[in-house]
Order: C-alpha cells, then structure tokens, then sequence
C-alpha cells in the first residue's frame, strides 16, 4: 500500500505508545520521532533508552531526545524545518509548548487514555480501575495550553474486564487508541471532522500514585483492595502490614483475586491451604505475595512456611 504524503512528527516515550508509532509508519511519512532522554535504570542504574527510541530506531526513524522543550529555539527551529503537516503524542510524558504544538498545519493530536473531560492527568487508567469502573476509553483530542483540556476528535468506549490487572487494560486501551487514530486521521486531516469542545464543568483528574496509596488496610472492602491490587500492580506496587512484636513488617500482594468466604476480623488466614485476607465485607485470595526481604511466593508456599503469621 502506498503511503500518504503526509509528513508527520511523533512525540512518545512508554512502550504503551509502541502501537501507535507502528500503526502511524505503515500510512505516513513519520519525518521525526521526539521521545524523552535515556535514563537510569534498575540497581545498577544502567543507561537505558525508552521504548519509543527503539522501535523507532529498529524502523530507520530519525529520533530526537532534547532534555527541555521549552526556551529551546534550536530545537523549535529544526521541528520547523520538517515542514511537517500534523504532529501525534501518544505517552510521552511532557507538554508541549505552543512554539512547537503551533507549527503543524493541522496541529498536534494526543491519543489520551480516558473518555475525556473524565479523568485528566497522569493516572487514567489506574484511576478508572480504582473506582471500579466498568468502562473507560480513549480519546483523540486537539492540544492546547492547559492538560488534557483540548477540543474532542474522536473517542472510543473500551469494556474494563472485571478479573485483569493493570498491564493487560492499559494495553488493550492503548492498542485501541492506535486502531481509533488511524481511523480518525484520513477525515480529519480533509476537514470531514469538526472538533467539539469538553465540558470543562465534568472534568476529573487524576494523581500521580505513590507507595502509601498502595496500602491495604483492614478498613477497606474485599473489592477495594481487589482493585487497588490490579490498578497499582507494578507500580507503585500494594501491600498490607503484618505485626509481630509490634513492629510492621511489609507484605507485597502481587497478585490476587476475590474470594467468597468470609471471615470474622482483619488479617491473614488460610482457606484450604490458600492464602487469603480478610476484610471488611468479605475476602481476598492471595495469589503471589513477598515479605521485605524475600522472594515471591504463591499463596500456598507462604501458608506452607509463614504459619506463624497468620
């Protein structure tokens, strides 16, 4: 199939923005791919390039990574030299300046993960999951000056499954986000769409989750901790506090689901040689957890060998 002759610049970073990129390359001419420095990584703080760079090295795609965006004219003069058409952001995890976002003929589009005005900011999708919500989507919206506040293009309903975790949602959101912007691209870039503006009266945001968000506490519900466990699953991670000594020590739940048994106080018991925790209304069964310190284990390894703690 021949390519469009549309020149495009693309900003991403997480490897959640991969689909996108791909999907972009096979109908235009993707002239330059903006992504974010390489950074540290792991213990031993390797130098490791994002995700974006790779797939756009491994497709022969030019790839720029400035540290700042803003008070950055050279950089702002080399984006104008493209003479691209549109630009596309998909995770990359900066905003754009209007000196870059102005210089497109059709602008830049932002694929969002959310069905916008719900759920602005930086943690969409783990906020959708958090409240337990049955639907989310993803959005193509027009950039602005403000986040996540520009005028609609297209939108897409996205089905949360009630017994998957982060990662699996994210992608699923994330590949529908590419298939909605390669439908959307052809007519808007014609005029065929008109943008419409959010209610900025219904808007939501979300936060940035840190470790103590992850905490499971014996106040909370079989389903909120169930939730908690598959929005903040890798990271910031969830854990619930076992004292002995009156001292706490951190247990990770890594995996879990709901149970239907139910048993009276707070705390860890075992359910036919399973792990499970006990709650307010209910019950979850522990599937992978790790004390500080320790190595993963199954529910039944950690009822086999931690008897003293529950």
């Amino acid at each position: 199939m021949q390519k469009s002759s549309i020149k495009l610049i693309f900003f991403g970073t997480a490897d959640f923005a991969v689909p996108a990129l791909e999907a972009l390359t096979k109908e235009y001419d993707v002239v330059t791919v903006v992504t974010q420095p390489d950074k540290p990584v792991g213990r031993k703080q390797v130098l490791t390039p994002p995700p974006v760079k790779l797939k756009a090295e491994n497709l022969k795609l030019k790839v720029l990574q400035p540290e700042k965006l803003r008070s950055n004219p050279e950089f702002v003069e080399g984006l104008k030299n493209l003479n691209a058409d549109i630009g596309i952001v998909a995770a990359y995890g900066k905003l754009i300046p209007p000196e870059i976002f102005n210089l497109p003929e059709h602008g830049i589009l932002v694929v969002h993960p959310s069905l916008l005005p719900k759920y602005r900011g930086p943690s969409p999708v783990q906020a959708a999951i958090l409240n337990g919500d049955e639907k989310t989507g993803v959005t193509i919206m027009k950039i602005d000056e403000e986040m996540d506040h520009g005028d609609i293009i297209s939108s897409a309903k996205y089905q949360i499954p009630d017994d998957v975790s982060f990662n699996e949602i994210n992608n699923g959101i994330w590949q529908l986000g590419a298939e909605l912007l390669t439908k959307t691209l052809p007519d808007y870039l014609v005029g065929k769409i008109k943008a419409r503006a959010q209610d900025h009266s219904q808007a939501t945001f979300t936060k940035k989750f840190i470790t103590a968000d992850g905490e499971i506490k014996p106040g909370d519900t079989a389903e909120i901790a169930y939730n908690k466990i598959r929005a903040l699953n890798p990271e910031p991670g969830t854990y619930f506090l076992i004292y002995t000594n009156g001292k706490p020590t951190r247990l990770k739940i890594l995996a879990a689901k709901l149970a239907h048994d139910k048993n009276s106080g707070s705390g860890l018991f075992e359910i036919n040689g399973q792990l499970a925790l006990s709650l307010q209304n209910g019950c979850i069964l522990l599937e992978t957890v790790q004390l500080e310190g320790g190595r993963p284990l199954s529910g039944a390894e950690f009822v086999h060998g931690h008897r003293n703690l529950l």
